[in-house]
């Protein structure tokens, strides 16, 4: 299955070239990685042009700062392989883990994976404000999905392709989170988790999420949900039934979703 590698990026000049690298020697390699410049003005379009055109099969540009979201829009747009991976280019997360992620795509067990950082007793690196805040949001997208994830806000999500390009995205920052988390879930596709390594930065390395975004997201996840009295409903039908369709799964030696 030809695998894409969907790369957003702003004002990544310190760390792009390296994450790229990474991505192209990654266990799993892609077949085609697409970096979607979002109007970076620290020099990132001039590595983009000497350095980095000539590692990916496609560089695009936006020409004014539009928001994660909106560079994901372009770039999953453009993805031709059969399935899609999300990649920050901060270093945050390791392009190693590939295997592991498209592994429940590639073996028919799954549509879509999301790559949590609280799996299997780990311990991210990151800011207990940060922690709380993703706490937080994942219940309340569960409360209203019905799914059962650990970490709505993860970078890592995988996707096959028909589906992700099915969904029209509307968030242009960073409420593409709950949004996408949202419209997968009215799909009724197949969701699984898996535990990945996380090593957050600060945001004097350059972290640009903040309080504002959190406020969104929850918006977000009111505005794409389902009714809440729908997901109540259907959750409680699940459980009569003796279970949930809905709960994402985990591999045996992943620990639970």
């Amino acid at each position: 299955m030809k695998l894409s590698v969907v790369i957003p990026c702003y004002n990544e000049r310190d760390t792009l070239r390296t994450l790229v690298e990474a991505v192209r020697v990654s266990p799993c390699t892609p077949d085609e990685i697409i970096v979607v410049d979002d109007g970076s003005t620290d020099g990132t379009r001039a590595i983009l042009d000497t350095e980095i055109a000539p590692l990916v099969q496609r560089v695009i540009l936006h020409e004014a700062n539009q928001g994660k979201g909106a560079a994901l829009r372009t770039g999953i747009g453009a993805a031709t392989g059969d399935i899609v991976i999300i990649q920050d280019a901060d270093l945050e997360y390791d392009p190693n883990e590939y295997p592991v992620l498209v592994e429940p795509i590639r073996a028919g067990r799954a549509d879509v994976v999301y790559g949590t950082r609280f799996g299997a007793g780990r311990s991210p690196s990151m800011f207990l404000r940060q922690r709380v805040a993703n706490r937080v949001l994942t219940r309340l997208s569960n409360l209203f999905t019905g799914l059962r994830l650990t970490d709505m806000e993860t970078c890592y999500k995988v996707f096959r392709r028909e589906i992700v390009q099915a969904i029209r995205i509307e968030e242009d920052r960073f409420g593409f989170e709950p949004e996408i988390t949202a419209k997968i879930a009215r799909t009724g596709c197949r969701v699984h988790e898996v535990p990945i390594s996380y090593r957050g930065r600060s945001y004097a390395e350059g972290k640009k999420i903040g309080w504002k975004d959190g406020v969104r997201a929850i918006l977000c996840i009111a505005k794409y949900s389902p009714p809440l009295y729908a997901s109540l409903r259907d959750r409680l039908a699940a459980r009569l039934r003796g279970g949930s369709s809905r709960r994402p799964v985990a591999d045996a030696d992943d620990g639970p979703a």
